[in-house]
């Protein structure tokens, strides 16, 4: 008669939470490692990435080509898509994460109090973070290898469409760090295809400590309106560039081409295109003409219309629809406008914009003072492409997302947002 083993504790719970339980254990092995640990464990995912790249772009191939069959859209595929490049990229941001300074007990602020009383508050991990993602599969590395440096365990939640990528990536990310000691489960791949696991996931109340949603409006609106974990807000990117009456037009041509067609599929694309009515004459033309050459649609207003008209530009421009002004296209479209003064372009972008990034093009001081201090978006940008709006771009290496609320934390997110505070309080036999 042999023996029943005994039940593990997770054996009566869901898959998506026994995932949870692991990562919770997983998190609270990796905060208290020093960061040598945490760097070495990325160093390994990094030539881990190098050496399986194949095995990677194999199974990447497999969605790709489901996704040609489900007839999506190319700017959909491109941002699905891996190569060996776009992979040994990946591995380099790895790389710049692990030289990054470590955040974890880093003193946000301390004091000795009047009474004797040693007060410091110092930065610690956030524990289980959950993210929930749509098509990128660098994703997969960039949240993980974040996640990690911060001390924190990751589930993540990618798109079916991904899926057999992000099965891949995972179990290179997870066979490195189990190579160098750490716990394979901080980095946990949520079980299941269905929007069950992600309900389930959005439930975890008390075993996940943040949620932080990437993707379109839908996906952010339903994972901030229905979970009960508390959630880090990212947003889409309606990106205006607007360019004032006194401008360089080389420069505000380049800047403009710059956002919009560099990559049109990423959210800190330019989608709306705002011309002061004073340059309007002299700039559109030019700029009309170098948007068809990088192959974009303008979607325009009357004045933009008039002006591509009269100046017989080869450019594409149909009527805009009121939807074009709230329109995140992720391709090669974009709306634009002629605006009578730099308080109208401004207004535009507060009723339309979705808090991601404005760029202004001018010579004036005067105007980019007025438009940074007017324009309230995560990042304004002056004389800049509003491509710059990303975590590696700013020195935080790869970014787990950009932040569009207004609490903890805003912008590209980098290691400092991945962490809470805590108190310290030292005395020496105080009471109250």
């Amino acid at each position: 008669m042999t023996t029943p083993s005994p039940l593990s504790p997770y054996d009566n719970l869901t898959p998506v939470t026994q995932a949870a339980y692991r990562a919770r254990s997983a998190a609270a092995d990796l905060a208290p490692l020093p960061r040598s640990a945490k760097d070495d464990a990325l160093l390994a995912i990094a030539d881990a990435l190098e050496v399986r790249t194949s095995e990677v772009v194999s199974a990447n191939a497999e969605d790709i080509a489901r996704a040609r069959e489900a007839g999506t859209s190319e700017s959909i595929i491109d941002r699905l898509t891996l190569t060996p490049e776009r992979v040994r990229a990946i591995a380099a941001d790895v790389r710049h994460v692990a030289a990054l300074p470590d955040p974890v007990g880093e003193v946000v602020r301390g004091s000795t109090l009047p009474n004797g009383i040693d007060l410091r508050q110092i930065r610690v991990p956030l524990g289980v973070v959950g993210i929930i993602y749509e098509a990128r599969p660098n994703v997969t590395v960039d949240a993980a290898a974040l996640c990690l440096k911060s001390g924190n365990a990751v589930l993540l939640r990618g798109s079916s469409s991904a899926y057999s990528s992000n099965t891949a990536l995972v179990r290179v990310l997870r066979d490195a760090i189990g190579g160098a000691g750490l716990p394979a489960d901080a980095i946990q791949l949520v079980p299941g295809e269905s929007r069950d696991s992600v309900q389930e996931l959005m439930r975890a109340r008390g075993l996940v400590d943040v949620l932080i949603p990437r993707g379109g409006a839908g996906l952010i609106r339903t994972v901030v309106e229905q979970s009960t974990v508390p959630v880090i807000e990212t947003g889409t990117g309606n990106c205006h560039v607007y360019v004032d009456a006194e401008t360089d037009i080389d420069m505000a041509v380049d800047i403009l081409i710059n956002s919009k067609a560099q990559r049109p599929s990423v959210c800190n694309a330019a989608e709306s295109l705002l011309v002061h009515q004073d340059i309007a004459a002299a700039f559109l033309p030019r700029a009309l003409d170098a948007l068809a050459e990088a192959g974009v649609t303008v979607h325009g207003d009357e004045r933009v219309r008039a002006h591509a008209a009269e100046a017989g530009t080869k450019a594409t421009v149909v009527a805009a629809t009121p939807e074009d002004w709230e329109t995140e296209y992720l391709s090669y479209d974009i709306a634009a406008a002629v605006v009578d003064s730099l308080d109208a372009a401004v207004a535009h972008i507060r009723l339309w914009s979705s808090g991601h990034t404005e760029a202004i093009v001018t010579t004036s001081q005067a105007a980019a003072r007025r438009f940074t201090q007017l324009v309230d978006s995560t990042t304004v940008a002056v004389n800049a492409s509003t491509r710059f709006t990303d975590g590696g771009q700013f020195g935080f290496g790869a970014e787990i997302g950009i932040s569009t609320q207004k609490l903890h934390a805003r912008g590209p997110m980098g290691l400092p947002e991945l962490t809470s505070t805590k108190y310290i309080v030292t005395g020496d036999g105080h009471i109250r």
